[in-house]
């Protein structure tokens, strides 16, 4: 299948260009058709004839260059079914963020009919600055594609998150961006995400940080897979993926009730909502002056909504979620034991890259056997698709 799909990388001027080389021959053998377009500044990184041997293509540098013709933009833009920007400079994020194109590289992603992957790489204080992080911001909004940098020491000696990401990670994502497979077919799959709201009076409420983005992201990777997949949410300002069934609930008691209603016909469960532990015992039907003096607000306990999943489970894989600030591993392994979950995803909020919001996250996999496997920094969505690949294992196993 894969010898079928056409990747063209664009290669932009930064020193993560010599792991490029390596993508566009890890893609080559993988068995993808690979066409390599070269900015003149990473040319002065690494010369085009690397990735001609290694493509085995030629590679394209020039907008108009009178041997192939003035529209070459317009095939390498139309033929391809996945354009890979690696390394993605802050430079080429700010023109196509904006429009501008200037070069034949941008020109091609402007002209783009396929899905576009950007995989930035920079200096730390770079991809820090808001301007990048605006233009970042406003290409996934026109739905570009992104895989985030990673954290580690970067070429110019400082250590912080902007080198180019592993390329078992990029590979992964470009995988599932040209040939997303249908291995769950036939099962149901039931996601929980966002947080939960509990009403003090018609004006409050209680709530927590989360978005909404990692269960949204999990609920479109198995629709994406051919699952029927059922989201149940809390309030977000997400868009539902396609494919799903969106249950929209606000608080807990609520949350339950849809949850265990459809419980019995599910296969697996991804339980990534931040469900409030308490809520107020008495939540007023009028809005709460202000008085002198403190208020006291008496709150009781909501249902544990994954523990009785646990409980109840027969058939179901049953995978939960925690954020924890300390004591990651003891805690998680309670909580995996406990509740009597088939492994659970568990992260640190405190590190750079994870938690609420974010768009990556860094987490480990806990089991009910003490085992744990450590996760490296990823984008959601490629999260995502290893949990769905963790469950799905799981659930085999009991076929």
């Amino acid at each position: 299948m894969l010898a079928e799909k056409k990747i063209t990388v664009g290669i932009t001027g930064g020193i993560a260009v010599f792991k490029a080389a390596q993508l566009v021959s890890s893609l080559k053998a993988g068995g993808f058709e690979v066409n390599v377009i070269m900015t003149r500044s990473a040319q002065e990184f690494v010369k085009p004839i690397t990735f001609q041997v290694l493509s085995g293509n030629s590679v394209r540098t020039e907008l108009f260059d009178p041997m192939r013709g003035v529209v070459q933009h317009i095939e390498l833009a139309t033929h391809p079914d996945l354009i890979v920007i690696a390394p993605a400079t802050a430079n080429v994020l700010g023109k196509v963020a904006n429009g501008i194109a200037d070069d034949l590289l941008t020109t091609v992603i402007m002209a783009a009919s396929c899905p576009v992957l950007f995989c930035p790489a920079m200096n730390v204080n770079m991809y820090n600055n808001a301007v990048v992080q605006r233009n970042i911001a406003t290409l996934r909004e026109l739905g570009y594609e992104f895989v985030e940098p990673g954290t580690g020491r970067l070429a110019c000696g400082v250590a912080g998150r902007g080198r180019l990401a592993d390329l078992e990670l990029i590979i992964e994502k470009i995988k599932s961006l040209v040939s997303p497979c249908r291995d769950m077919e036939g099962l149901t799959v039931m996601v929980t995400a966002g947080p939960t709201v509990e009403p003090i009076d018609p004006v409050r409420y209680i709530t927590n940080r989360s978005t909404g983005k990692m269960g949204y992201a999990v609920a479109g990777a198995a629709a994406g897979r051919g699952a029927k997949t059922l989201l149940i949410s809390g309030p977000t300002v997400l868009k539902p993926p396609d494919g799903v069934e969106l249950i929209n609930v606000e608080t807990a008691a609520q949350m339950y009730e849809a949850v265990m209603k459809r419980y019995p016909d599910v296969d697996i469960v991804v339980k990534t909502a931040a469900v409030a532990d308490y809520r107020p015992k008495d939540a007023s039907s009028q809005k709460l002056k202000k008085h002198e003096g403190p208020l006291s607000l008496a709150l009781v306990r909501n249902p544990d909504i994954l523990a009785e999943l646990g409980g109840k489970k027969n058939k179901q894989v049953l995978v939960g979620f925690a954020a924890e600030t300390s004591d990651l591993e003891k805690n998680s392994l309670q909580k995996v034991t406990g509740k009597n979950l088939d492994f659970l995803v568990a992260n640190d909020i405190t590190q750079a890259g994870a938690g609420f919001g974010s768009d990556t996250n860094i987490v480990k996999f806990v089991y009910p056997d003490g085992a744990v496997k450590q996760m490296p920094l990823m984008d959601k969505t490629v999260l995502a698709r290893r949990i769905l690949d963790e469950a799905l294992a799981l659930r085999r196993k009991r076929e």
